[in-house]
């Protein structure tokens, strides 16, 4: 398993610190994780607790969720796109934010959909709180921290349609958009080359679809049951998927330790 430092540990230390939802597969974390991997960035783990109230975190960053991205002595970035711009800049190849302006509003706007507030992982957040909170048979980790995630994110039931609405609508895009560039000769979500764009989605489509028990290992059954999604792994069909298999064999680290 992976080994992670404090807050405390990490935050005198230079180079890039990431601080990551330790002990789980989070989409926001591995996707962080998998910009620098790409790159073949170094970094030092830093623990952010599930539920609990990261003091620590919240006076070094000023809110208490990973990830983080620590650059020397630079200010924290919290975003995916502001990750996204530092592992740019750390590392300029290979390049994941396209030359081409036409196809880098493209990138852009598909990762937002992804990434992004109100996003596909923004949306799976609110399906799964929802699920807990209305689960009789829920375990008693969860009944403690589905409350405060519904607190903190703005739970509302109302929403629940639309996010999955906006769920099928980017997975139905990303299946098309790689139809027409396979089409094309073409191996990659936009141009010629990887880009940020097949990184977050192979991060991302782990919640519809999980790696294997060989590649996952330390998944949580739980998690594992609640990361399967039959409808959107059929609606994006096994190309999306078998793409998002090659950018990790080719790209990522496997197998993915957390």
């Amino acid at each position: 398993m992976a080994e992670y430092l404090s807050v405390e540990a990490a935050r005198p230390l230079p180079g890039l610190r990431l601080v990551v939802t330790a002990h789980v597969p989070g989409l926001w974390s591995e996707a962080c994780k998998s910009l620098f991997d790409a790159k073949g960035v170094s970094y030092r783990l830093v623990e952010q607790v599930v539920g609990g109230d990261n003091l620590a975190l919240k006076k070094w960053t000023a809110q208490t969720s990973g990830p983080v991205a620590i650059w020397n002595d630079e200010r924290p970035r919290s975003t995916w796109i502001e990750q996204l711009y530092l592992a740019e800049r750390i590392a300029p190849d290979p390049r994941l934010i396209p030359e081409d302006m036409a196809d880098r509003m493209l990138m852009f706007g598909l990762c937002n959909e992804l990434c992004g507030e109100n996003g596909f992982g923004w949306n799976l957040r609110l399906r799964a709180t929802n699920r807990g909170l209305n689960d009789p048979n829920a375990s008693e980790m969860t009944r403690a921290l589905v409350p405060m995630l519904a607190l903190k994110y703005n739970y509302d039931p109302a929403l629940l349609e639309p996010a999955r609405a906006q769920q099928r609508q980017i997975v139905s895009a990303l299946r098309d958009h790689l139809r027409d560039q396979q089409e094309h000769g073409r191996e990659y979500l936009i141009g010629d080359d990887l880009s940020a764009l097949d990184i977050y989605w192979a991060a991302i489509a782990g919640s519809i679809d999980p790696l294997p028990h060989e590649l996952c290992p330390n998944m949580p059954p739980d998690m594992r049951a609640g990361y399967t999604d039959p409808e959107l792994f059929e609606l994006g069909g096994g190309a999306l998927f078998a793409h998002r298999d090659r950018i990790y064999r080719k790209y990522l680290k496997l197998p993915m330790d957390f």
